[in-house]
């Protein structure tokens, strides 16, 4: 018997409030709790017990046969920079290139390059003694040069693969990352722009906070002599060669499916190796040479960190999977079509609902990975029933992203991070870091949504 729109959107809206009630009030892992849930959409649909099974099989398979691969090398990827500490050596240098007064603009280019083979709280982490030094010789409000660099984190980190968040998301709704990383390299600029130098340099006059006084005997420069030698153009090279050969790989096969490029050994040669899974293999390789053999760093130090650097991925990429089983659910149990027939009744934009489940989510339960991977499962039936091409796609996973970013607060680990290395109370953080990610939720969804109506216009 065919299933009521009501009963459908009962076992949505419930299938949420049960996922947030697991992870929030019985701190059940998300993995965890994204099957449980999975489970109870699926018999709430009435599906046979065998067909769920295959059906949470699939749907893990179906997403970790890619994602697996991308997020665990790109994490190996990271490792490697951050060993070598080429992340500092790159802020430093657009420092001395800038100058001081164009400091915040630095720590902003430097937060969106080292994002994006790099986790967010490294990032910050490690760039934070710059900050610090940059706050001690201008005489600045910390928060001055801190908003532009967490700006600069958090839109890459959001917004461009091989980061977790857009790689898992594209890999649920199924769109090639090449068209993620264009329209984030598109959008990503003017909202880091939004949130962190232009806000930046308004809170920093609301906000005095000084740098930490047992960090004042140290200099950024001392404490990144010996890695001043590290090229700027290596670590740009070594960061864009991937993400080119990943755009490549997406240009080649979509002109050659439209027709305008005839099939040939040659583009076949630069899809493969365009291919984000072999373009990062590449890159690591390029990246344990340069940055690790190079240097003199011995085989075993690297065979070390390489290893651990899994650890933090094999979370993301397991929960990643449970996404794709609710996604394979929803599918297999026909409530993907009818959410696609009440999209077209409502005349909703998926761009928007996308961001708006991805906001609900993040802001009731405070994990953005868990937000963008639920919102991404929720919708993805949707997409393949309304027959949504690959730019729109594109453009959805950057705005479920940029929903996922939206009013970090207490129940967000980011938020004492924030606090923590910077010095500031409750409210301070609120009245700084929560801002600024609002700023890149709402700035995201503007230039998706712009995007989005000049892209139907062409």
């Amino acid at each position: 018997m065919p299933m009521s729109v009501f009963w459908i959107l009962f076992t949505l809206l419930s299938a949420i409030t049960i996922l947030l009630i697991l992870v929030m009030r019985f701190r059940l892992s998300a993995f965890i709790a994204l099957l449980l849930v999975s489970i109870y959409a699926g018999i709430m649909a009435g599906m046979p017990l065998n067909e769920l099974v295959t059906s949470i099989q699939e749907g893990m398979g179906s997403t970790l046969g890619f994602v697996a691969l991308v997020v665990g090398l790109g994490a190996i990827f990271g490792q490697l920079l951050e060993l070598s500490g080429g992340a500092r050596s790159l802020a430093l240098y657009l420092v001395r290139q800038l100058g001081e007064k164009n400091a915040s603009w630095a720590m902003m280019v430097t937060g969106f390059i080292i994002a994006i083979p790099v986790f967010f709280d490294v990032g910050l982490i490690i760039l934070v003694p710059i900050l610090y030094a940059l706050s001690r010789n201008t005489g600045r409000s910390l928060l001055y040069f801190g908003i532009p660099l967490l700006a600069g984190l958090a839109v890459t980190h959001s917004f461009i693969p091989p980061t977790p968040g857009p790689v898992a998301v594209a890999e649920i709704i199924n769109v090639p990352l090449g068209w993620v990383i264009i329209f984030g390299f598109m959008i990503g600029p003017p909202v880091a722009i939004l949130a962190g130098p232009v806000f930046g340099k308004y809170i920093s006059s609301k906000i005095r906070i000084a740098p930490p006084e047992h960090e004042a005997m140290k200099s950024a420069d001392e404490q990144n002599t010996q890695i001043s030698d590290i090229s700027f153009r290596l670590i740009v090279l070594l960061i864009g060669f991937p993400l080119l050969l990943i755009v490549l790989n997406t240009s080649l096969t979509t002109l050659i499916k439209s027709g305008r490029l005839e099939e040939a050994l040659i583009w076949n040669i630069l899809i493969f190796i365009g291919h984000p899974i072999v373009a990062l293999i590449i890159a690591n390789l390029l990246a344990y040479y340069f940055l690790g053999i190079r240097r003199g760093f011995a085989k075993e130090v690297l065979l070390k960190l390489s290893t651990k650097s899994l650890g933090p991925a094999g979370i993301i990429i397991l929960i990643t999977g449970a996404g794709g089983v609710l996604k394979q659910v929803l599918v297999n149990s026909g409530m993907g079509s009818v959410v696609a027939q009440t999209v077209i009744d409502l005349n909703l934009s998926p761009i928007f609902l996308g961001w708006l489940l991805a906001g609900l989510i993040r802001v009731i339960q405070g994990s953005a990975t868990v937000a963008m991977i639920t919102a991404a499962g929720l919708i993805a039936p949707a997409l393949d029933i309304l027959g949504t091409g690959d730019i729109h796609r594109a453009l959805i996973v950057l705005a479920i992203a940029s929903g996922a970013t939206i009013l970090s607060h207490v129940n967000d680990s980011g938020f004492w991070l924030v606090g923590q290395y910077f010095g500031l109370s409750e409210k301070q953080t609120l009245q700084s870091w929560t801002i600024m990610e609002t700023l890149i939720a709402l700035g995201g969804l503007l230039f998706c949504l712009v995007a989005g109506r000049l892209v139907n216009l062409f």
